[in-house]
């Protein structure tokens, strides 16, 4: 009877044993196993934390542009007077480029040849030249001048200068905080301070420089100078 106790006992002990040797050996591929998934967990956390800055640079690069009032472009018109049409293809070829409206400056009275004979002191354009207060009418106006924001101001040289007819035309508009730039024609003049008058009647306005052009300049050359005056 004690033998059968004792048997019993011995074998409830190598139970307990068995069964602890195997909970031992479980503990280390569980912590294992916990460690790796923290480590995953980790990763995945950092990469997250990268997200955001990437997605937030990418947007910001993509919307300054949009944003930017650098990139806004400028409303632009070419008014231009042109007694013997050179002028007149200029400024064609300037508006058409630019993608600009045209508006011509035409005199109340239009000049005649002989208004024009430039060695008769005594004709029409020689008398308003040699007059610097000389204003002659011009027939129409620009409708809303307040909506542009670069003017082009053509003309043909005479006598050194720009025609009387354009002072009439810059002193009929309020100029004030916006661009303005003069060309000519002319057979052999250079350009030279024939915007002079005009500067000075529009003082309120930021003047580019201007550029003399002969009657046969391509639209290329035409071109080439209005992009190099940096306009949007």
């Amino acid at each position: 009877m004690k033998m059968k106790k004792l048997t019993a006992i011995l074998l409830a002990f190598a139970t307990l044993l068995f069964l602890a040797a195997c909970a031992g050996g479980n503990e280390p591929a569980g912590n294992g196993g916990n460690s790796g998934s923290a480590q995953s967990t980790s990763s995945n956390t950092g990469n997250e934390s990268k997200r955001p800055e990437n997605t937030s640079g990418s947007n910001a690069d993509s919307t300054v542009p949009e944003t930017n009032g650098d990139t806004t472009d400028s409303k632009i018109l070419v008014a231009y007077f042109s007694a013997t049409n050179n002028t007149e293809g200029i400024a064609k070829k300037l508006a058409e480029g630019l993608g600009a409206d045209i508006y011509e400056i035409t005199p109340s009275e239009p000049y005649t040849s002989e208004d024009l004979d430039y060695g008769n002191s005594k004709s029409r354009s020689s008398v308003e030249m040699d007059d610097p207060s000389a204003r002659p009418a011009i027939s129409g106006s620009v409708e809303n001048m307040e909506q542009y924001d670069v003017i082009f101001i053509g003309y043909p040289i005479w006598w050194g200068e720009a025609p009387r007819i354009m002072s009439t035309f810059i002193e009929s508009y309020d100029f004030s905080g916006k661009t303005l730039v003069a060309f000519c024609t002319s057979a052999s003049s250079g350009f030279g301070s024939s915007d002079d008058a005009l500067r000075s009647a529009a003082s309120g306005a930021t003047w580019l420089k201007g550029q003399r052009f002969s009657a046969g300049a391509s639209a290329e050359d035409v071109m080439v100078w209005a992009n190099g005056l940096g306009i949007k």
